[in-house]
This record gives C-alpha cells, sequence and structure tokens, in this order.
C-alpha cells in the first residue's frame, strides 16, 4: 500500500496553500533543488563536456524513458524524451500517416487540447497532399471510425472536463478498421493506470510537468509500439535520432527502434528534476493513487454541490468515467477563481466558464478536500469574487 502521508512530505507546498493545479503544474519536489545543485556543481562543473559520458548525460533521455514507460503500461525501451509535448505530436501524426499512405483523415474531437489540433494542422498544410483534420464530438468518436480513417488521434482525458475515453476500445475499433492510434496522455501520465501495451496502441505523447512533477518545461515523452519501432520515419530527423551521430555522416540513417525519434540535445538540467520526481513515484502504486484520486473527487463533488448550488458540474459523476481533476462551470469562474487562490486555494481556469480542480494524492488528502470546500463555500456565498481585482485577466488563466 502506498504511504501518501509520506509521499506528501516529499512535496515543497507553501504554507497555508491548498494545491489543486497539479493537473497543470505539478509542486516542487523537495530534493530537487539539491539534486540539480549537485549535478550543476559534480557534473557540469567538474566533468565539463566530460559529463555526456561520465555522467550518462547522452542515455539519459532512454534511461528516463524507461521509468515514464514503467507508469504508462509501456514496454522497456519503447519510450524516449525529449523536446516538447507539440514537437511530440508532430512527430507521432506524421509518422502514424506514413503507416497509413492511402488514407486521408486525421479523426479527434472537439474535446482535444487546442496544440494536438494545431501542430495536425500545420503538418497537413506543409504535407499538401490531400490530407484533412475531422473532429466529431468525444461521444461520437466510436462511431466516426471507418475505413477511411488513416489515424485517430485522441487526448485520453479532456483537458476541460475531465472525461475518460476507453482506449482499449477505441483502439480496438480502430485497428478493426485499419486505422492507426495515438493517445495523448498529458492528463493520464500519473493519473490514472495507463496500459499502452495491452490496448496495443500504435502511439503515444505525454508530458511531464503535470501529475509527474517535472517542472515548468520539463520535456515531453514518446512512445511507439515495438512492432512499428524500426519502420517508421522520423518526420524531424533531428542528429540524435542518427543511428550514429557522432559519425557527422551528411546523408541521415534513422537509428534504432525509439532512439531515432530523438531530435535535438537532451536537456539535461530537467531531466534530472524530473528523475527526482520519479524517485517519489518509487514509493507508490499507480493503483492506489487511482483509488484514492477517484475518493477524493467524489468527495469534493458531493460536498461542492451540497454547499454551492451556484457551481454545474461538468465532469463525469462516475468516477471511472473521469481522470483526476473535477470541473465545474460558473458564468463568472475566472473572478472566483482568483479569489479562491487569494484565499490560498489553487485552481485554475479554463475559458468560457470552467473552473477546474486538480486531485493529486501524493500531497493532496481529505482534510485538503474539505478545507477547500469550506473557502470555496464562503466565496461563493458572500460573493467575495465580485471585485474589479478578481476580473482582471492575467496571460495565464
Amino acid at each position: 500500500m502506498t504511504d501518501f502521508t509520506k509521499t506528501k512530505a516529499m512535496f515543497d507546498i507553501p504554507a497555508g496553500v491548498i494545491y489543486l493545479d497539479g493537473n497543470s503544474l505539478g509542486p516542487l519536489p523537495k530534493d530537487a533543488p539539491v539534486r540539480v545543485a549537485n549535478m550543476l556543481k559534480d557534473e557540469w562543473g567538474e566533468m565539463l563536456i566530460s559529463g555526456w559520458n561520465k555522467a550518462g548525460w547522452m542515455e539519459q533521455p532512454t534511461r528516463v524513458g524507461n521509468r515514464i514507460a514503467s507508469l504508462i503500461g509501456a514496454e522497456e525501451n519503447s519510450v524516449v524524451m525529449g523536446d516538447t509535448l507539440s514537437i511530440k505530436v508532430y512527430q507521432a501524426v506524421a509518422s502514424a500517416l506514413e503507416l497509413n499512405p492511402e488514407r486521408k483523415v486525421i479523426l479527434s474531437d472537439n474535446g482535444n487540447f487546442p496544440t494536438d489540433l494545431y501542430m495536425t494542422g500545420g503538418l497537413i498544410r506543409s504535407l499538401n497532399d490531400g490530407h484533412q483534420l475531422q473532429t466529431v464530438n468525444p461521444e461520437d468518436v466510436e462511431d466516426a471510425i471507418d475505413d477511411t480513417v488513416a489515424v485517430l488521434l485522441l487526448t485520453e482525458i479532456d483537458y476541460r472536463t475531465g472525461r475518460k475515453h476507453d482506449m482499449k476500445r477505441l483502439t480496438e475499433k480502430a485497428h478493426a478498421a485499419g486505422v492507426i492510434t495515438i493517445w495523448d496522455l498529458a492528463h493520464s501520465a500519473g493519473a490514472l493506470p495507463v496500459k499502452l501495451s495491452e490496448c496495443n496502441a500504435d502511439f503515444a505523447i505525454g508530458c511531464t510537468y503535470k501529475y509527474l512533477n517535472g517542472g515548468p518545461g520539463s520535456p515531453a515523452f514518446i512512445y511507439v509500439a515495438p512492432r512499428h519501432a524500426d519502420k517508421v520515419r522520423p518526420a524531424l530527423s533531428g542528429w540524435l535520432g542518427h543511428d550514429a551521430p557522432f559519425a557527422f555522416d551528411l546523408d541521415y540513417k534513422a537509428g534504432r527502434g525509439i532512439e531515432r525519434m530523438r531530435v535535438g540535445t537532451p536537456p539535461v538540467i530537467a531531466l534530472t528534476v524530473l528523475e527526482t520526481a520519479l524517485d517519489i513515484w518509487d514509493m507508490a502504486d499507480i493503483n492506489d493513487v487511482r483509488t484514492k484520486s477517484i475518493e477524493l473527487c467524489d468527495l469534493f463533488i458531493k460536498e461542492v454541490e451540497a454547499r454551492c448550488p451556484q457551481l454545474t458540474l461538468d465532469t463525469p459523476r462516475d468516477g471511472a468515467g473521469r481522470g483526476s481533476q473535477v470541473s465545474f462551470q460558473f458564468a463568472d469562474g475566472y473572478a472566483a477563481m482568483q479569489a479562491l487562490i487569494a484565499h490560498g486555494v489553487v485552481g485554475d481556469f479554463r475559458a468560457p466558464d470552467t473552473m477546474r480542480f486538480g486531485f493529486t494524492p501524493l500531497y493532496i488528502d481529505k482534510t485538503d478536500v474539505l478545507a477547500a470546500v469550506d473557502i470555496l463555500e464562503n466565496i461563493l456565498t458572500n460573493s467575495l469574487w465580485d471585485t474589479a481585482e478578481f476580473k482582471t485577466k492575467s496571460a495565464v488563466t
């Protein structure tokens, strides 16, 4: 059993703050500053450029990728780190389309995170080969899968509502129709058990700064099923995806397996922070995390609906049908969220009217949930949000 009291003590959360925004940016692991300082001094400082060999910097993307793989049900040496999630979306869609060259439709849903759709649209314009991006309502995805579709691109957990797609069922339906699947795990990895291998997924991508607590801008990951790994062509043919990067061959030859999906120089400092966060994950069982997450979300929904009738639930009530977040709609949601933050409860807002709360059992417990609802009730009952200060929007909401 996971000792959540112990994991909670491993994070540096400011006094007086209830942090319900780990679904957007996880908090700082307490050991990270010392770990990074040691890396800077003992590795970069002492080893200089030899750190690429002596400190294992060059192998770090694959080493960390294998640690991520254990959290997302992936095979060993099928995940590699690097770049941003947007770049990984581009890589995955480009490679997937080449596996299905006779078809031109990329199917997604209108609840997908915009960057997935933006990157896909940009790729389509660059290819200029008749491809089209088709988006449907999330509940209509299954019926839209047919033999005209080349690629199914879905985020497993809807970033706004928390609605969960059934990966196994949709992947089976896609494969039966000859469709290649790409799963965005940005709101899944570290939130619930993911079973890429068991579900027979083709590609997956995800970020590490949310539930995995890797820090702002921490590197993304990409998964390629082993059956595809040695035949996919990396559209972004970076020098570290080359089979022999230090041969400095002017002709590109793709590396073996997942290594070919590397692009540029690894972000060593950021990966070091992520490794520190993954040490905490070594103390946790993802199934325990999922069970506790559902309990905390259920409690939050029950208490908010009983005490804050101004809000409307915008998240599936059934725990099995959602991720590790709860969203409520409120016409003045932005101002209400700013008031909450000012009173020590940190969530976030998603346009046009969604107040979003993340529940991460590694550092959130029942006491936090009840205290957060107390503050929320006070803000709404007394209209504490109704001030010019809280209605002025910042660049990041």
